[in-house]
């Protein structure tokens, strides 16, 4: 044992543990090892990223996992790494070179992209750093990054499979276009947040017609009319028959409409007439087609208007809209305006709207992959806690649409597609080309786009142990187990692995998803940067530590349950690591060495007391209870077993149990308490260490238990005795619900002594009348013992105590308590008191009683605020009542 300092140091532990099992190479696995494997992928996070307090709970979670599988001697794994995040990524360096007045042209692709890379080197690490001040253990010699060159090998792969098989195809389809980013957005990539607008209804003049021959047609986007090519009307409507062999006029452009009938038009919707827009509505491409019509697109990839839009050419989509529409008031074609909420989609990365675009682009047939992923999920081979999320990626997989792959930037994997401009092959192929497959020109290119982000990462499972090698760590670690991430990206990233492990691996890529909440502040609301309500870890981990940070995080963190965190919740865990390391002092300065047999004792059931033997079973509780939660994900549960035992069972009563003894003579029962208590100790620093790594770790060593450099992580994880060993310690269930019943009347009492002012220097006298001849027996052998705890002058047990006059008590399972407080206080002056306490709580009881007699307040408060208010009103009856008993109490004792 090294001597601990008086308080502990969070900084100077974290830093001094982190680079020493780097050094060591703690966290490294392979196949080689052999054993059971166990591993876990990381979620890679942006690299453009910085730790947030999503960040923090999802690695939390990982870290928990990984350490515990590993203390249960599996060979454990956690992969780290980070996406390369291909728009997020290029926004940032295109910020950075606009302040030096530059654009992307103005460097061309390649220096473009090599001026990337300089700033992956320079800033792509600060997330990796801030996993490590978490405690992460992950396998840092395994980092990954989803375009080096082993993961860019797999989606070269990957993507010339799909192409061989005909699951990828270019088309021109309405897609999801950012005019900020200036690319395609798959469907997932656009985020609907609801809005307030208009739904403007203007009228389409009938050709040849008089001023009153028009249809009204309904639109909240009326700038796209520019590229309207028809108007639809439903073949049953019988309004619109009268426009058989008619055209319409356009609006301002004054282009000739046909007008079309198709199924889809609802009569019931609006006006039954819909403006058809092929090039900028994905209802409408699909009339065009049924219809043969010909889109016009108006815009320019920056939402500009085109030459299409004649008189609006140039304008920003949104200064046409109000521009259009003052033209078409002024030419009387504005029926109505309307305000209309709707749902709108927002580039997921720049929050800018997005505008429905027609588009050549590179997309994935996903119904194919769709169906053994669908069936693996029923099947139960791959399971969703909580179990609720199983419905929600269902629903999607069962109606999933193709998934559009191409991105209009340059910073990502480059489609591995070439043509010819001799004679138009096209083809797949990996590296570059020097001539074309068919002809042998040189008159070659290579297609401009690159594939979207995730595109990378739905390989993630495998890719990250160099597939499509068969590499032995492949082979071993493949499937993984369990994927911690958000509800978020289920249908970005979950549901693509679970497809791509099926296509290219042949087996699901992980068997297990845990699902966790969302971090939002106390009142409700997500945290963000923009909302200025974000907590940085960091910050918290500076503040409190590391641990306080995990620890205090999963405690509040039901399974599958949003987080409401502020800053003081970290109290929580910086005031338990207080709690364990001053145990750890304590047990320190009562021995100068560690029992020999602390790890493995062989206790002689004669030598245990009621309390050792209670501290042993409630361990044992502690012990199951903790693999319990773990194996459900309840990671709330597991941290509040251990928290409760050692704060409640082992500080609380335990150790204040053991200073009398401590204080006493007899040291073959200092040795048997002091062995008890390392063996717990050594245990719950076991158990603990998944959730607080770095305190458990120094206390480890602190304390003498470890072996030699040993790290507690190499440290078994705690088994559980079983029946009959604890029974051959004399452990049973009567023998705990004793001693549970024991704390509670001690518990009581010190609330006896509380109730009449009684302080601890008051040698109060205490006699206990027990309720039975077996509770006399073991309450006579352990007066001592219960005298120490309730800080008493003298404990009597006597069955047939009968007190001359009343006399404060209170009734408990083991019997009834009397306290002896003639002499130690003036009857009078307490009597005054506890009136002045009740008259208080009486006026408290009016106000609150008056309060929940208004209707007013009842009918219009917030459910919760009423609910405080009657809860408070009960607290205040129970307290008027408990006073009144005193009262009573002590005026019999005149």
């Amino acid at each position: 044992m090294s001597k601990l300092d008086k308080t502990y140091d969070p900084k100077l532990v974290e830093d001094k543990w982190y680079g020493k099992w780097l050094e060591t190479g703690l966290f490294s696995r392979d196949a080689s090892r052999g054993g059971e494997p166990y591993c876990i992928v990381i979620p890679p996070p942006n690299v453009t990223g910085i730790l947030h307090m999503g960040h923090a709970l999802n690695n939390t979670i990982q870290d928990v996992l990984v350490r515990w599988r590993r203390m249960q001697g599996r060979n454990a794994v956690w992969v780290p790494g980070t996406d390369h995040a291909g728009i997020a990524t290029q926004n940032v360096v295109e910020r950075a070179l606009k302040k030096e007045g530059k654009t992307r042209d103005d460097l061309g692709r390649e220096a473009f992209i090599e001026r990337v890379w300089e700033w992956k080197q320079e800033y792509g690490s600060t997330i990796v750093n801030q996993l490590k001040k978490l405690g992460a253990a992950c396998d840092w010699s395994r980092e990954r990054f989803t375009m080096d060159e082993g993961l860019s090998n797999a989606v070269t792969e990957v993507f010339l499979r799909l192409y061989e098989k005909d699951l990828v195809y270019r088309g021109n389809y309405i897609i999801n276009w950012c005019p900020r980013c200036q690319t395609a957005l798959s469907d997932e990539e656009s985020e609907h947040q609801d809005m307030g607008g208009k739904l403007y209804y203007i009228r389409y003049p009938v050709t040849g017609g008089s001023r009153k021959d028009h249809v009204i047609v309904a639109t909240t986007r009326p700038e796209t009319l520019l590229g309207d090519v028809a108007v639809a009307v439903n073949p049953r409507d019988e309004r619109y028959k009268v426009l058989e062999g008619k055209t319409l006029r356009l609006p301002v452009l004054n282009r000739e409409l046909k007008v079309i009938r198709d199924d889809f038009v609802d009569p019931e919707f609006g006006t039954g007439a819909v403006k058809v827009t092929p090039a900028h509505d994905p209802n409408d491409f699909e009339m065009g087609i049924r219809h043969q019509l010909e889109p016009i697109n108006v815009m320019n990839d920056d939402g500009t208007m085109n030459e299409v839009a004649g008189p609006y050419e140039g304008m920003d989509r949104f200064a046409c809209r109000e521009a259009l529409v003052e033209n078409l008031k002024e030419a009387g074609l504005i029926e109505k305006i309307e305000d209309h909420d709707h749902a709108v989609g927002h580039c997921y990365r720049c929050h800018t709207m997005v505008e429905p675009r027609l588009s050549p682009q590179w997309f994935v047939k996903m119904k194919p992959l769709a169906r053994p992923a669908i069936d693996a999920v029923k099947s139960g081979r791959i399971r969703f806690v909580p179990e609720r999320w199983t419905k929600v990626y269902l629903d999607w997989m069962e109606n999933i649409r193709d998934w559009c792959i191409s991105r209009q930037i340059w910073w990502g994997h480059r489609i591995p597609v070439f043509y010819c401009d001799d004679c138009g092959h096209e083809w797949a192929a990996r590296g570059s080309q020097e001539v074309c497959a068919s002809c042998g020109s040189k008159n070659i290119r290579q297609d401009e786009d690159v594939l979207d982000t995730w595109f990378s990462s739905w390989l993630w499972p495998f890719s990250v142990f160099d597939w499509p090698e068969e590499t032995e760590d492949l082979k071993f670690y493949y499937p993984t187990n369990t994927l911690v991430t958000a509800s978020e990206i289920i249908f970005f990233w979950v549901a693509r692995m679970i497809m791509s492990g099926l296509e290219f691996m042949g087996d699901i890529p992980f068997s297990e998803v845990y699902i966790h909440g969302t971090v939002r502040d106390d009142t409700g609301l997500k945290m963000s940067k923009s909302l200025g309500n974000s907590i940085d870890p960091l910050t918290i981990i500076d503040e409190f530590s590391a641990d306080a940070l995990r620890f205090s995080l999963l405690i509040i963190t039901a399974t599958g349950t949003d987080v409401y965190l502020s800053s003081d919740k970290f109290e929580i865990g910086r005031n338990f690591g207080t709690k364990i390391w001053n145990a750890a002092r304590f047990m320190e300065m009562n021995a100068s060495e560690l029992p020999a047999d602390w790890e493995h004792p062989s206790f002689d059931p004669k030598t245990l007391t009621s309390d050792d033997k209670h501290i042993l079973a409630k361990l044992n509780d502690t012990i199951t209870a903790c693999e319990d939660n773990l194996e459900r994900f309840r990671f709330n549960d597991y941290a509040r077993a251990v928290y409760d035992f050692l704060w409640h069972q082992f500080c609380d009563w335990y150790v204040e149990y053991s200073k009398q003894i401590f204080q006493g003579d007899d040291e073959e029962r200092k040795r048997t308490v002091l062995t008890v208590m390392h063996h717990v100790f050594s245990t719950s620093l076991r158990l603990l260490h998944p959730l607080m790594p770095f305190i458990t770790e120094e206390l480890w060593h602190g304390m003498g238990y470890a072996s030699g450099e040993g790290s507690i992580l190499d440290a078994a994880w705690p088994g559980t005795g079983d029946d009959e060993m604890l029974e051959g310690l004399g452990i049973t269930a009567s023998l705990v619900n004793y001693v549970e019943a024991k704390h509670d009347m001690i518990r009581e009492s010190r609330t006896l002594r509380a109730d009449y002012g009684l302080l601890p220097k008051h040698n109060v006298e205490f006699t206990i009348k027990p309720a039975g001849e077996q509770h006399m027996k073991r309450l006579q052998k352990e007066t001592t013992s219960i005298c120490g705890l309730l800080r008493a002058g003298s404990i009597a047990v006597d069955r047939e105590f009968a007190p001359s006059k009343a006399m404060p008590s209170v009734i408990t399972r083991l019997g009834t308590v009397y306290m002896k407080i003639e002499g130690l206080i003036d009857i009078d002056s307490e009597i005054q008191r506890l009136e002045a306490q009740a008259e208080k709580v009486n006026e408290d009881l009016g106000r609150v009683t008056k309060k929940l007699e208004n209707m007013d307040f009842i009918n219009k408060a917030p459910k919760d605020v009423v609910a405080v208010q009657e809860n408070r009103k009960t607290e205040l009856i129970e307290k008027n009542d408990k006073l009144q008993k005193l009262i009573d109490t002590l005026s019999e004792m005149r």
